[in-house]
């Protein structure tokens, strides 16, 4: 049973659902988005409780505490007990007004260029 009591962090942080999948969350690691007090650390690391991580992802930048370990992928209603959110609250604000400032480049509905009818309407309009 000892062999389930070690668990690496890229396997670890796909089980959390920090990343999609496990070979993501093992990229972040060796480009070095994924730091243990402070150092880069490598995908084979070995989790235990208690540890502190900073992960950066393409949507925030996470503080996270190990708080327990997570063998297997579930859904994120379970996967969020075994972690604790410490990010701060200045990252949490950076993220709220990005949201309030984010655009889709999508025009708006009933907003720009006719529709076949508003068209058929403006050309007999023109032609009187």
């Amino acid at each position: 049973m000892e062999g389930k009591e070690k668990l690496r962090l890229d396997k670890y942080l796909w089980a959390i659902r920090l990343f999609k999948t496990r070979s993501q969350a093992g990229a972040a690691c060796d480009a070095g988005k994924v730091k243990y007090n402070g150092d880069s650390c490598k995908a084979s690391k070995i989790v235990s409780a208690g540890d502190e991580y900073e992960v950066k992802t393409e949507a925030k930048r996470w503080r996270i505490k190990v708080t327990g370990l997570l063998h297997n992928r579930v859904q994120y209603s379970e996967a969020i007990k075994y972690y604790l959110d410490i990010t701060p609250a200045e990252e949490l604000e950076r993220i709220q007004f990005i949201a309030s400032s984010f655009h889709t480049g999508k025009r708006l509905s009933k907003v720009g260029r006719p529709t076949k009818k508003e068209r058929r309407d403006l050309d007999e309009f023109m032609s009187e």
